[in-house]
């Protein structure tokens, strides 16, 4: 599913109409200005109860080898999104 179909699903299911469904997709998952985003950009955790986790984590700065030759590359420290599925959506993906 991409996020076209995710916002006709939400509007059939909500009976609304797609533009309504495509702001609130907008409001909850928007790279630049969502919800989510603007939590974790914080470094703050959205829980979900039932569904998951979204969270920042941090990662140390590094030195990695570039495959297949003998270059390296340094990546700073940096923070990356991460997502835990909760146990109620684990359980019904079973």
């Amino acid at each position: 599913m991409n996020k076209a179909e995710l916002i006709e699903r939400l509007a059939d299911k909500a009976e609304m109409s797609n533009r309504q469904a495509r702001d609130i997709v907008d409001t909850l998952f928007a790279p630049e200005h969502g919800i989510i985003s603007g939590e974790l950009k914080g470094r703050r955790r959205v829980q979900i109860t039932g569904f998951g986790t979204f969270s920042a984590e941090h990662r140390k700065a590094r030195d990695w080898r570039i495959p297949g030759t003998d270059k390296t590359k340094h990546v700073g420290a940096h923070h990356y999104p991460k997502f835990k599925a909760g146990k109620s959506l684990k359980d019904s993906i079973k």
